[in-house]
């Protein structure tokens, strides 16, 4: 990766998902407003300052690059388009959570 570029991999729980009435809520479902999603690091650049490589980061799905490495299917952003980062790596007294 290049300067503060990441490639993640997309959460597969991504999917169907309940509602609090245990209605299911298929993921083709048109959501009237946007919804961000999770992803885990797979790779970062070498200018990416706050993100490394196992992070979980939330993103917005609508500004995404889809790229195919060795049949896999990931995304491309940059660092600035994360919206917050989940990492077990923080020290004890921390949220674990940056937003």
């Amino acid at each position: 990766m290049l300067h503060d570029r990441l490639l993640v991999e997309q959460d597969s729980e991504a999917g169907e998902r309940r509602s609090s009435g245990g209605i299911v809520i298929p993921a083709t479902a048109a959501m009237g407003a946007r919804r961000l999603a999770w992803a885990r690091v797979v790779a970062v650049g070498p200018q990416a300052r706050a993100v490394e490589p196992g992070d979980r980061v939330l993103y917005d799905p609508e500004d995404k690059a889809e790229v195919e490495v060795s049949g896999e299917v990931y995304v491309v952003m940059r660092e600035r388009d994360v919206h917050a980062v989940a990492a077990e790596r923080l020290q004890a007294e921390a949220t674990g959570l940056y937003l």
